[in-house]
């Protein structure tokens, strides 16, 4: 069997791939082809590539065949027994395939996937240090349906006095016209640069606008991108990695030394833009990690149930998935987050949000979003909230940022108000 139909059929359960026509047709399939793609060995993933495109290039470029060989004579199974003996700082110190992190994800179970994500601890700094043992960190994400900067700051000041925004205080433009842009990022730097917060910013537009900020001179911390697991859903996103190279040498350029770029991801991105090429949803999504990591990324989230029903169908596909990307993320050396939502016609409530969030905290997960009564009014989704957070973070005893957490504890609300009054 041709390995990318393998990887489709031993997928849990995926409304996208049934979508794609590239799905198990039962329940026994999907088992049978688990059970053969345990038996299949990971060198396999290195000599039959799943497309040619400028992603594989990369991914074959800077795999690193040193770093493969403790585990190059392992099956894909034998992988999953070796990751759940292993400590974190030997999983962390593999060079491996997006393909092949992708494959062992589909044979482990839930308790597998967090079991082993809870292992490993990526370490990111711009001016706070995210990723730290013990710390669950924020992304404060204040967007406005009209770019209204009032209301950008009010929701700010709520996320604020929450200690969210740890991770960045990052807002998804109305409009991706380079001077509201411009007006956004000046507004949150000057709320930033008010309140000294150690912290970064970001306004998420298209790379192209933000390096056009860059030039007018704007304030620009982190530079954003959705991005994808094959050339052609790049292009459908009006990038490719020489763009992206771009980007990042201009961050580097006004913030030497620091983590600069922020990605963000999501199952089915690429069978929305039918370029998926025939592979499966999840392994698309890890193929996405290995454009992240090329840029040494400051944070990287999947948006886990954004895209909607027609790719993650209910909760419990949604649960599944985000453990997974997780998992991938993680394994392949990245800062993981999770954007831990849905869509309002999604067979899926904030129960389910609920429990994905509890399981993510328990797994490691870097940072989640931050969004005012977890109901995003310009994007149109449901997230999690201000009060999500602290509710982690007081189960599972995790903490933010140590030097936002500092900075947080000699703050108090009404010197916020007061700092931004001024």
């Amino acid at each position: 069997m041709e390995l990318k139909t393998l990887l489709a059929k031993a997928t849990p359960l995926r409304s996208g791939d049934q979508l794609a026509g590239i799905a198990a047709e039962s329940a026994e399939e999907r088992v049978a082809a688990q059970m053969l793609l345990a038996d299949t060995p990971l060198t396999r993933f290195k000599n039959e590539l799943l497309v040619n495109d400028e992603v594989t290039r990369l991914i074959v470029d800077t795999h690193n065949a040193e770093a493969f060989r403790p585990i190059a004579h392992l099956s894909v199974g034998e992988f999953r027994e070796w990751l759940l003996q292993a400590n974190g700082d030997a999983i962390a110190s593999l060079s491996i395939m997006p393909e092949m992190a992708a494959a062992v994800s589909k044979i482990m179970r839930v308790q597998d996937l967090i079991t082993v994500a809870a292992k490993i601890r990526v370490v990111t700094k711009f001016r706070d240090t995210l990723g730290l043992p013990g710390r669950l960190s924020t992304r404060l994400q204040p967007n406005d349906p009209t770019d209204d900067p009032r209301g950008v700051a009010a929701s700010i000041v709520d996320g604020l006095m929450y200690a969210s925004g740890d991770a960045v205080i990052g807002v998804n433009p109305a409009s991706d016209d380079v001077r509201s842009v411009e007006t956004l990022l000046h507004l949150l730097d000057k709320i930033r640069e008010t309140l000294e917060i150690p912290t970064q910013t970001c306004v998420l537009a298209h790379v192209t606008t933000q390096m056009e900020a860059m030039r007018r001179g704007a304030p620009v911390d982190l530079v954003f991108q959705s991005i994808a697991g094959t050339e052609a859903a790049n292009k459908a996103f009006g990038i490719d990695l020489k763009m992206l190279d771009e980007a990042w040498q201009a961050a580097r350029d006004r913030h030497p030394g620091a983590n600069v770029m922020y990605f963000e991801t999501g199952q089915g991105s690429a069978l929305s833009a039918n370029a998926h090429h025939g592979i499966d949803q999840q392994t698309c999504e890890a193929r996405a990690y290995a454009v992240a990591k090329r840029y040494s990324p400051l944070l990287v989230n999947t948006v886990v149930g954004f895209i909607g029903p027609e790719y993650l169908y209910d909760g419990k596909q949604i649960t599944r998935a985000g453990l997974e990307d997780h998992f991938c993320g993680k394994l392949l050396g990245l800062p993981m987050g999770c954007d831990v939502c849905y869509t309002n016609h999604a067979e899926a409530d904030q129960d389910d949000m609920d429990v994905l969030l509890t399981l993510l905290g328990a797994a490691g997960c870097n940072y989640i979003m931050g969004v005012p009564g977890a109901d995003d009014i310009m994007l149109h989704y449901q997230s999690t909230s201000f009060h999500d957070a602290l509710y982690a973070r007081d189960l599972l005893k995790l903490r933010p940022a140590p030097e936002f957490e500092a900075w947080f504890e000699r703050m108090s609300s009404a010197a916020i108000q007061k700092a931004l009054e001024c």
